[in-house]
């Protein structure tokens, strides 16, 4: 039967309407099944693919029913590299993040892929850029999705057990999600309020004064986040000579990004130069919120440029709004907290953890934090 409320791992808190308790029971038990059938090194390939696809039905038709399985992944990266916070070793709490969601990812009943994050395939320990992910690649039937990943956001952070260090990904139906090397990003990020206000095609101190005129406060009080890097040396110039706040971030601009764009966040805007693989992510969370995010990419070497090009088939020099990136409203934005920050810290106890997670249901525009208390 199905666990119990005081048994069962999940804490669902939502104004979703997600699948009925026999549903996923049902679909847990299939999935024990098949990976005791692969264990057994059952060799019935085309029989066991028909099993997968009778099992799953039309219980698995969108991004957002697979939701407990990417709050699993961000949760169990979470946990296992906060068992490194720190330490000093952001290599090893990285290793344990990406392998934590690999193993969960392992499970999960999906034909899915990395659109966009960490590296190449030579780059490993990475979710390296198309791998494949999930027990029912090639299966008929199977949701076919598309995640664009961080197993641990600011890995600096968690070896020295600094603010925002977190485990996030964005998912949404194949095709639908940037599919682009791990390179840079100019970014723009705002709340509800400043769309059609701002953006990466008005200068700064345009972009500042429209959100001063908007938010109807004077411009020293407009709030801006930006990471900490010399690249911006021009746009903290500009922003500082204009009058208005600026706050840095060592990392975590994904962070940044969804501060900016909630109402109640200490940031209005987000501004300047971070990682593409997390633009993505931000802008899939960001169509959640109902904000303004948009991108243009930003290459290091001709190299990454031609692989760019390889990849996208557009203008790479093009700006990218929001539902550029994500293409679809059947998208789910999921972050675990491994260090205090935009998320509280997972807590590790002698024998159980706590994860604190947030998703954001793009298409339902609902926004949920969750706690999990699961045994170790």
């Amino acid at each position: 039967g199905a666990p119990s409320e005081s048994t069962s791992p999940w804490r669902w808190r939502t104004a979703r309407r997600w699948p009925e308790r026999t549903s996923w029971t049902s679909q847990f038990s299939w999935e024990r099944t098949l990976r005791t059938a692969k264990a057994s090194s059952l060799s019935n390939k085309p029989s066991e693919k028909a099993y997968v696809r009778s099992r799953i039905g039309e219980n698995m038709s969108s991004t957002a029913d697979l939701t407990k399985h990417f709050l699993e992944a961000v949760d169990q990266a979470a946990i296992a590299s906060a068992a490194w916070r720190g330490k000093g070793d952001k290599n090893a709490a990285d290793d344990a993040a990406v392998e934590a969601m690999r193993r969960t990812f392992d499970a999960v009943p999906f034909d899915g892929r990395v659109a966009i994050g960490e590296g190449e395939r030579d780059e490993a320990p990475m979710l390296f850029i198309g791998e494949e992910l999930g027990n029912a690649v090639g299966v008929e039937g199977v949701p076919c999705i598309d995640i664009a990943v961080d197993p641990l956001e600011c890995t600096n952070n968690c070896a020295d057990d600094k603010p925002n260090s977190i485990a996030v990904l964005a998912a949404a139906p194949r095709g639908t999600l940037l599919h682009a090397p791990d390179c840079y990003m100019n970014k723009i990020a705002a709340g509800p309020r400043l769309a059609g206000h701002v953006s990466l095609e008005g200068t700064v101190t345009y972009n500042l004064e429209q959100a001063a005129h908007v938010l109807d406060k004077p411009i020293s009080d407009v709030r801006v986040v930006a990471l900490d890097r010399d690249r911006h040396a021009d746009l903290f110039k500009e922003i500082r000579g204009s009058g208005a706040q600026l706050e840095l971030l060592g990392d975590g601009d994904v962070s940044g990004a969804i501060w900016a764009a909630k109402d109640d966040g200490p940031f209005d805007l987000l501004m300047g130069i971070g990682a593409a693989p997390e633009g993505v992510i931000s802008a899939a969370a960001i169509l959640g919120l109902g904000g303004v995010f948009e991108g243009t990419l930003v290459f290091r070497s001709p190299e990454e440029e031609a692989r760019a090009g390889e990849m996208i088939d557009d203008d790479l020099a093009r700006l990218w709004k929001a539902n550029d990136l994500c293409r679809s409203e059947d998208a789910i934005f999921a972050a675990s907290g491994v260090c205090d920050g935009y998320l509280p810290a997972a807590e590790l106890g002698e024998d159980y953890s706590v994860a604190h997670s947030e998703i954001i249901d793009v298409q339902a525009k609902t926004v949920e934090r969750i706690s999990t208390r699961r045994p170790l």
